[in-house]
C-alpha cells in the first residue's frame, strides 16, 4: 500500500530569520499591556500597561527569532518582537530539503496585522507564490474578494481584527474544502502542498482599540510586532514510499535539538531511494518510478532487474522497456563473473557457458579451451574464441575435438593448416597418413549418437534450446556430414500392420541435446517436446535420457541422431530401471508434421 510519514511541527528544532529584533543593536525600551488584562476585559479597559527593556544581547532582556519555535509547552511566554517603529517585517523559514505542508498556526503577543501574506518557494528561496493573502479589506488591501463572501478565494479577513490584541491566531489549512484532492502525490497536490521555505509578510500594523485612552507612556514605545508561537504543520515528502524518517539522524548536527524534530530524509520501502523516495534502488530499475497512489493504495513498487546476480545495479532504459511491449525496460550495469547482456545473460566473448552450474554462479563462465594450431580465426565472431553456449571450438578443416586438439577419423596430418584427408579406404595413421589395411589395427571408438563438431559454416541457428555439450574424454562423429565413414541401415514407417506388429512401448517427439559415452554404454540427453504414447515408464515433457543398444566399431551409433534436431522415436522401454530403449527395430525419423499426424492416426485406429 501507498504509505503516508506521520505530521509534526516542521518549524521544531529549525530557527527563522527575520528582518529586525529588538535590542539588535542597543538596549531598546517598549511597553505592552498584560496579558490578563487584554484577555478578561472588563469596564477597566487595558488596565496599565508596563514598560521594560529588550537586549537581544541579555538572555534575560531578548525576543529572538529562535523564541517562535521553542517549545510552547515548555515555554508558553518566550516570543520573537520586532524593533520599534516597523512597518514591513518578514519571517522567513528555510528548510533544507522538500517536505509536505498541512497547516500554519501564528499565535501573536501584539495585535495581529491589518495585511499579512503567508508564500511558499519549492525552489529554496528563488521564486515565491502566496498561500493566502490576510486583510482587514480584502478588497483595498489587495484587490481580491473576501472569501467570507466568496468561497475559494485568496484573501480572508477572518484573521485580521485587532481583537484579541493579545495571543489572537492566524491560521492557514492548506487542504481546504476549496482545495480538494484526491491523491496527495499527484503533481496537482505536489504544486499546492511542497515547500523548501516559508514566508510571513507583515505589512500593516494596527493598534489594540484601548491604546488610544489616555496613553502615559509614548506610542512608538508599542509600535512592534510580537509573536509567541510559530507551528508549521506538516510531513516527510516521501512520494508513498515511506512512513517515517529517521528518529535520531537527521540534518541538525547536534543530537539534542533533534527530539521532536521532523526530519526530510524518508526510511524508504517499496524498493525506493533517495532522501524522498523519489527514484528506484540501484538494482530495481525494471520498470519505471511511480510515486505510491495515495487514491486507489497502490504501493506502485519498483521491480528488480533481471541480472543474475551478476551486477550490483541497473538503469532504466526506455527503447528497451517499448521493445518489450512495456513489460522490463532493466539493463543491468558493468556486469561481472565474465558476463555480459542486458542481463547479464550470456558469457563475454573467450567464454562459455557451464551448463552444470545455474545462471547465477560466479563460475558459470569458464575461459575458452582451444588448441591454437587447430582453431580456426575465421569465426562469425573475430571476439568468439568458441560457442558461447557449449564451448566448441571452431576447428579448422579436418581438425576434431571440442578443443581443436586431433584428426577426425579418416584424417591425418595435424598441423598449422588442419588435417588432410587418408588416402585409404578406411582410416589411417593420424601421425604418418599410413592406411590401415584391417579392423585389428583400427582405433575403436565407443562414439554418443551423433555428435558433431560445429564449425564457421555449421553453427546453430536456433539458440533458444538448450545446446548440447562435450566432456573432455569424447568424440563426436557425425553420419551426415561423413555419409562415406558410416552407414546405418534404418527402420522405414510401412504399413499399418507392420508398425503395430513392433508393440512399441513409447512414441514421443524429442530434441537431441547431447550425447554421452559412458564406456560401457551411449546414453542420449533429449528434451521431449511431445508424447505420442506411453508405457509402463511415464514419460513427462521434460528433459530425460535414452539409451541406444547398438553401435559399431566405425566410430559411427545407430540409428543416426543428430543433436540439435526434432526426432520422431518410437521404441521399446525397460520397466525395471524406467529406462526408454533406442535400437535398430526402432523407428527414428526427422520430425515433420505429416508424419507425426500419420503415427497419431495409426496409433488410434489402427492398433487395436
Amino acid at each position: 500500500r501507498s504509505c503516508n510519514p506521520p505530521v509534526g511541527n516542521l518549524a521544531t528544532g529549525r530557527i527563522p530569520v527575520t528582518l529586525t529584533t529588538c535590542g539588535q543593536n542597543s538596549t531598546e525600551l517598549y511597553c505592552f499591556y498584560p496579558d490578563q488584562n487584554l484577555l478578561h476585559q472588563g469596564s477597566h479597559g487595558c488596565g496599565q500597561p508596563r514598560c521594560t527593556k529588550c537586549n537581544a544581547n541579555q538572555p534575560d532582556n531578548s525576543h529572538l527569532p529562535a523564541d517562535m519555535t521553542d517549545d510552547f509547552f515548555a515555554n508558553p511566554i518566550s516570543w520573537w518582537q520586532s524593533a520599534q517603529g516597523v512597518h514591513r517585517e518578514e519571517i522567513r523559514l528555510d528548510f533544507e530539503t522538500e517536505f509536505y505542508l498541512t497547516h500554519v498556526i501564528a499565535v501573536f503577543k501584539s495585535p495581529r496585522p491589518a495585511a499579512m501574506v503567508l508564500e511558499r518557494s519549492q525552489d529554496y528561496g528563488q521564486t515565491w507564490r502566496p498561500y493566502k493573502y490576510f486583510s482587514v479589506n480584502c478588497t483595498a488591501t489587495f484587490g481580491l474578494q473576501d472569501d467570507l463572501m466568496e468561497e475559494g478565494s485568496m484573501c480572508t479577513s477572518r484573521y485580521s481584527d485587532a481583537v484579541p490584541c493579545t495571543r489572537g491566531e492566524v491560521i492557514y489549512r492548506a487542504l481546504s474544502p476549496a482545495n480538494k484532492i484526491e491523491d496527495p502525490y499527484s503533481p496537482e497536490a505536489q504544486d499546492l502542498l511542497k515547500l523548501t521555505n516559508l514566508r510571513l509578510l507583515l505589512l500593516k500594523r494596527q493598534e489594540c482599540p484601548c491604546y488610544g485612552s489616555g496613553l502615559v507612556e509614548k506610542p512608538q514605545r508599542f509600535a512592534h510586532y510580537a509573536i509567541y508561537d510559530l507551528i508549521i504543520r506538516g510531513s516527510c515528502f516521501c512520494n508513498g514510499h515511506a512512513e517515517e524518517s529517521p528518529g535520531s539522524v537527521g540534518f541538525l548536527r547536534e543530537p539534542e535539538s533533534c527530539v521532536g524534530v521532523v526530519h526530510g530524509k524518508c526510511v524508504c520501502r517499496h524498493n525506493t531511494a533517495g532522501d524522498h523516495c523519489d527514484k528506484c534502488a540501484p538494482l530495481y530499475n525494471d520498470q519505471p518510478w511511480k510515486p505510491g497512489d495515495g487514491k486507489t493504495g497502490a504501493p506502485n513498487e519498483c521491480r528488480k532487474c533481471r541480472c543474475h546476480n551478476h551486477a550490483d545495479s541497473c538503469h532504466f532504459d526506455l527503447s528497451v522497456w517499448l521493445a518489450s511491449g512495456k513489460r522490463s525496460g532493466g539493463v543491468c550495469d558493468n556486469c561481472k563473473h565474465n558476463t555480459e547482456g542486458h542481463r547479464c545473460q550470456r558469457c563475454k566473448p573467450g567464454y562459455y557457458r557451464d551448463r552444470g552450474k545455474p545462471m547465477s554462479s560466479t563460475e558459470v563462465c569458464k575461459p575458452c579451451a582451444c588448441q591454437p594450431m587447430g582453431s580456426a580465426n575465421a569465426t562469425f565472431s573475430r571476439s568468439w574464441r568458441c560457442h558461447p553456449k557449449t564451448g566448441f571450438c571452431y576447428c579448422k578443416p579436418g581438425v576434431a575435438g571440442p578443443n581443436c586438439d586431433r584428426c577426425l577419423m579418416g584424417y591425418w596430418g595435424f598441423g598449422e593448416n588442419g588435417c588432410r584427408p587418408c588416402d585409404c579406404a578406411r582410416d589411417c595413421d593420424q601421425h604418418t597418413g599410413n592406411c590401415f589395411n584391417g579392423y585389428d589395427n583400427e582405433p575403436f571408438f565407443n562414439i554418443p549418437i551423433g555428435g558433431r563438431i560445429p564449425d564457421p559454416v555449421q553453427m546453430p541457428t536456433n539458440e533458444s534450446e538448450e545446446e548440447w555439450k562435450w566432456n573432455d574424454h569424447e568424440q563426436g562423429f557425425s553420419a551426415l556430414r561423413h555419409p562415406e565413414k558410416c552407414v546405418c541401415k534404418e527402420k522405414v514407417l510401412g504399413s499399418v500392420a507392420d508398425f503395430c506388429q513392433m508393440k512399441y512401448a513409447y512414441v514421443i517427439k524429442a530434441r537431441i541435446l547431447s550425447a554421452h559415452d559412458k564406456g560401457t554404454h551411449a546414453e542420449v540427453v533429449v528434451k521431449v517436446k511431445k508424447v505420442l504414447k506411453s508405457g509402463k515408464v511415464k514419460i513427462a515433457r521434460s528433459n530425460r535420457s535414452i539409451y541406444p543398444e547398438s553401435w559399431t566399431n566405425r566410430g559411427c551409433t545407430c540409428p543416426i541422431l543428430n543433436p540439435g534436431t526434432d526426432y520422431l522415436i518410437a521404441g521399446q522401454e525397460d520397466s525395471r530401471t524406467s529406462k526408454l530403449l533406442v535400437n535398430m527395430n526402432s523407428l527414428v525419423k526427422p520430425w515433420k508434421a505429416y508424419l507425426g499426424k500419420q503415427v497419431s492416426d495409426i496409433l488410434r485406429t489402427g492398433c487395436k
